[in-house]
């Protein structure tokens, strides 16, 4: 659905409630997004000390599962140990320092290294030395694998390269109390997608930050959602949106008609509502007396859910259409609603210009036979990903954002209220790199 300029209003209230009446914009260095040397302080202080998110637990649910978790120059092995229990380890052979395992693998009763072919059982314990008089006195205890911290939360295995860590749930601060109600056990991942995108990691992360640039880059979804009030919550590392669907913006001058508002969620959103082809969209659903056609949607997810043997009964209209977006420090954006799970993860790429977008897909499950495991798929660089309409159009945006960075003139970004979760992440970046005094001006 294409909207012109003159349906909107650009001067339309931010509405978060994050605001204290600021008397200047806030403003931050753009180096931070350039700077090899601000890179090369993010790779010494910040990817080796803080939890991040691996994988789904899907991808290591059997023993003998593994999975590589690579971010920057750092690769972690998750391991389903023959015991059941779920181990991390750093991806390097004791001998000589080559990686192990490259990617994930299944069915393994070993880690074998196939340089020279060391080995070490599941729990990390090493076994297997080829030529081992060669050594002297090699003990096994002494050259076990590197441990990594490992822990879930829901459906997801977060890692951490420092064992002198807090515990994840003290990382996570609030974030798992305020979305219990949505029972994130219940999701299993589907696929996890990995897109080479050219611009830094931090980019990635401020797009999924805002709202505020729907009203440039989504122009689709304006019939359907607020973009406007939603609310804003930050913890000390982390923040949340909640942002409802099915109502159009409020920066229309004209609000659109029900017709325009279905035609808009079909385009933008239409599994949700058993519509995979907007061409198939067609009129309208009739709205009872009494109710809205946000009621109406909320009944066809609750139908699509009962097609697929799970029940959404326990959730209000409002709660099925509401969604919850979480901002985890550092670099991971969940998106929740009731029927739909997605993690969108950003990681550093080998310059300050390149970084990998993630997606990890989660459907809800109850009951029946455990799935299978998750499909892992590499999208090359360069071409336009078939990661749906939105997606798309995020990931089109970061080459542009990060070319702008880089013109001379532009010294420093400045932000507004509403993007106040961007600046939880460069006041926390400060804090873990150690950064004083404060390069940010103003406040929020």
């Amino acid at each position: 659905m294409a909207i012109t300029a003159n349906e909107l209003t650009d001067d339309a209230p931010v509405g978060a409630t994050i605001t204290t009446g600021a008397r200047e914009p806030v403003t931050i260095p753009a180096s931070r997004y350039t700077d090899p040397a601000f890179a090369a302080m993010e790779i010494e202080r910040l990817w080796p000390r803080v939890w991040q998110i691996a994988c789904s637990v899907d991808h290591v649910a059997t023993p003998g599962d593994v999975y590589e978790y690579r971010c920057g120059p750092y690769a972690t092995l998750i391991v389903r140990g023959d015991d059941g229990v779920l181990r991390a380890f750093q991806n390097v052979c004791r001998h000589r320092g080559s990686a192990i395992c490259d990617g994930p693998a299944s069915g393994l009763t070993e880690l074998r290294c196939p340089f020279h072919r060391w080995s070490w059982d599941l729990a990390g314990r090493l076994r297997e030395v080829p030529s081992r008089r060669g050594f002297g006195a090699l003990r096994n205890e002494d050259h076990g694998l590197i441990p990594v911290a490992v822990d879930t939360w829901g459906p997801m295995v977060f890692v951490n390269l420092s064992l002198d860590t807090p515990p994840l749930a003290d990382f996570l601060e609030g974030v798992p109390d305020d979305i219990a109600w949505v029972g994130l056990d219940e999701f299993h991942c589907d696929y996890l997608v990995s897109l080479p995108v050219p611009g830094n990691w931090k980019v990635v992360s401020d797009g999924f930050s805002e709202t505020y640039h729907v009203q440039g880059i989504h122009r689709e979804m304006l019939p359907i959602v607020d973009d406007v009030n939603g609310p804003q919550r930050l913890w000390s590392h982390h923040g949340k949106l909640e942002q409802r669907y099915g109502l159009p913006s409020p920066r229309f001058r004209q609000p659109p008609s029900d017709q325009e508002v279905w035609d808009a969620f079909v385009e933008v959103m239409g599994t949700r509502v058993g519509i995979a082809d907007t061409a198939s969209a067609g009129a309208v659903p009739a709205v009872p007396e009494g109710a809205t056609l946000r009621n109406v949607l909320a009944g066809m997810i609750r139908d699509v859910g009962r097609g697929n043997n799970v029940s959404y009964d326990r959730f209000t209209d409002d709660q099925l259409l509401t969604m919850q977006q979480y901002n985890l420090f550092p670099n991971v954006s969940l998106v929740v609603f009731p029927d739909l799970f997605t993690v969108l993860r950003s990681r550093p790429g080998p310059t300050p210009d390149e970084a990998f977008m993630d997606m990890l897909n989660f459907s809800r499950r109850q009951g029946g036979p455990p799935p299978p495991r998750p499909a892992d798929i590499a999208l090359p660089a360069g071409q336009d990903p078939p990661l749906g309409l939105i997606l798309s159009q995020d990931a089109g945006q970061i080459g542009r954002a990060q070319r702008g960075l880089h013109q001379p003139g532009f010294t420093r970004m400045t932000l507004s209220r509403e993007e106040c979760r961007i600046l939880n992440l460069h006041r926390n970046l400060e804090r873990w790199l150690g950064i004083t005094p404060s390069e940010i001006t103003g406040d929020l």
